[in-house]
């Protein structure tokens, strides 16, 4: 057996729930979470009250039982942590959904995790009513995650009790291997987004895990930009849970704009941030960053999609600050690799070793074990390794191997180093700025447009914007005539009907086949190796 093994040494894991992991000990007396936008902010001391008095509150007002699920469906606020954590505290599960979510996607993933209850923000009123009107859930138990009442849909705050919760309850109904913290939502090749059933022990190992990388260089002094949405698993952990693990302050920002970020950095000082590639690029390229100090910022990591080394040499020869790569996945609570922070610019490219407790594979298409330099899918063995997919044992089945093992349909190699290099992706999902995209569920909603007789959607890589675009082929049913209108409106189409990172950015084009295997499998290579002309517009 080939067995790759981390060279960062081994950390003890803690036998313990999310919430005893991380509020169960000594605070410090300073603010934990502050709104960018409007100063507002929690100690960690106020922080840790609240989440226990909205978990009490869950139970007297509510009946909470262990195992039910909440869902966040919100950006980034700083109430976010609060109602994460209450939910754990009162044995619950926390379901976050992407808050660019239409009607339809947010249905399915409350259906499919059974979520009892919704908090959301104001902003997605207009989609989160309609959906907890499908799955039955009552006006008495849709909140707003802000401090007063909205459009009379009450706030998060009335659930607040005036004792707080223990953890004893927790600590006493969980078993930390096998109950859910999280159940994050991840798209699949096969369409609907899959749910990734994380337990305490997940979360708890993961956070270590980045703990003892980056962690590491964390002081009471740092200042952590959360920019990254807390939906998604690289936000949820490693912000939200490594920042109250390590007691360091976060600075919250609803959405990523690079103005309101650049202030942000030369008021508060702020000096570690997790980002995406499209986010370094545009501090790689826009002139405005000249403007601004940001002799704060100690590293950035990068994350979410891969990042090339030409733009990490780049951006920090721009800003002056170094550039790091890391990689993970829902399905590994997040993070399985991380570079440490003095040799980002030793192994640029790489997204680094294997973090502390995690082994590896690398595999080739018909099994073989492969060495060091070779090229194979990547599988993954350790304590932050998903326990399955909700509802979906076939899922569960093709991933996680009967050792243990989590195939991530990634392609790489690992140098003499212990560096992990990607190079490819086995799956088709397309990675539009950090997010998952399932060529197939658009291809579902895209056979329903009147005109279309088959379809096949690929990613095109866009440099301008360091990321993949989604993009349409059609075959128009016979009869229909072409026109140049077509592809306009079909992008239109799927615009109505997709959150926004699903919309067809990388245009439409009109063609006679679809090329496929001779058992029916679409060719996308074939259709990407058209190299037709990148437009974020419609084409016919």
């Amino acid at each position: 057996m080939v067995l790759f093994k981390s060279p960062y040494p081994s950390i003890t894991i803690e036998e313990k729930t999310v919430p005893e992991f991380l509020w169960d000990r000594p605070l410090p007396d300073r603010p934990y979470v502050t709104d960018v936008a409007t100063g507002r902010e929690h100690s960690f001391k106020q922080a840790r009250s609240l989440s226990q008095r909205l978990g009490q509150g869950l139970v007297e007002k509510l009946g909470w039982k262990k195992g039910e699920v909440m869902c966040i469906f919100s950006a980034n606020t700083i109430d976010f942590p609060c109602v994460v954590s209450g939910v754990l505290m009162a044995s619950g599960v926390v379901t976050p959904a992407n808050p660019a979510y239409q009607v339809h996607e947010l249905v399915h993933q409350l259906k499919d995790s059974g979520a009892r209850a919704l908090t959301t923000h104001p902003d997605n009123l207009a989609i989160a009513l309609p959906a907890a009107d499908q799955v039955g859930i009552p006006r008495s138990s849709v909140f707003v995650i802000e401090p007063t009442a909205k459009d009379g849909i009450q706030s998060w705050m009335s659930l607040l009790a005036s004792k707080e919760i223990g953890f004893e309850r927790v600590r006493k109904d969980t078993n930390v291997e096998t109950d859910l913290a999280f159940l994050v939502y991840s798209s699949g090749t096969t369409g609907l987004a899959k749910g990734v059933m994380l337990s305490h022990r997940n979360i708890v190992s993961n956070v270590q895990m980045n703990a003892a990388v980056d962690g590491k260089y964390f002081t009471a002094e740092t200042v952590v930009g959360a920019v990254l949405p807390f939906y998604h698993v690289f936000g949820l952990t490693c912000i939200m849970q490594l920042g109250l693990y390590k007691q360091v302050r976060l600075v919250v920002f609803k959405h990523f704009e690079l103005e309101v970020f650049l202030q942000a950095v030369q008021k508060f000082g702020i000096s570690f941030m997790h980002m995406a590639p499209p986010m370094v690029l545009r501090l790689a390229k826009d002139a405005i960053v000249d403007n601004y100090d940001l002799s704060s910022l100690k590293m950035i990591n990068s994350g979410a999609a891969p990042l090339s080394a030409s733009l990490t040499k780049e951006a920090s020869a721009r800003i002056k600050v170094p550039i790091k790569q890391g990689y993970g996945l829902t399905e590994t609570s997040p993070t399985s690799n991380a570079q440490d922070w003095d040799h980002w610019e030793k192994f640029m490219g790489s997204v680094g070793p294997m973090c502390p407790n995690l082994v590896g594979k690398i595999v080739s298409e018909d099994g073989k074990e492969l060495g060091r330099n070779e090229d194979g899918e990547i599988w993954f063995k350790g304590p932050s390794i998903m326990r399955g997919y909700l509802n979906n044992p076939s899922a569960t089945k093709n991933a996680l191997t009967e050792d243990g093992f989590f195939k991530t349909g990634d392609i790489g190699r690992i140098d003499d180093q212990d560096n992990l290099y990607i190079t490819d992706r086995l799956k088709e999902l397309i990675k539009f700025k950090g997010f998952q995209v399932a060529p197939a569920e658009l291809e579902g909603l895209l056979l329903t447009y009147p005109d279309i007789a088959d379809v096949g959607v690929v990613g095109v890589f866009d440099e301008s914007q360091a990321t993949e675009l989604p993009r349409a082929y059609v075959v128009l049913k016979p009869g229909v005539e072409k026109r140049a209108s077509h592809a306009k409106d079909i992008i239109a189409f799927v615009a109505n009907r997709v959150a926004k990172h699903k919309q067809i950015r990388g245009g439409c084009f009109i063609i006679d086949q679809i090329p496929k295997s001779p058992s029916g499998k679409i060719l996308r290579r074939v259709l990407r190796d058209r190299n037709d002309p990148l437009e974020v517009k419609a084409r016919l």
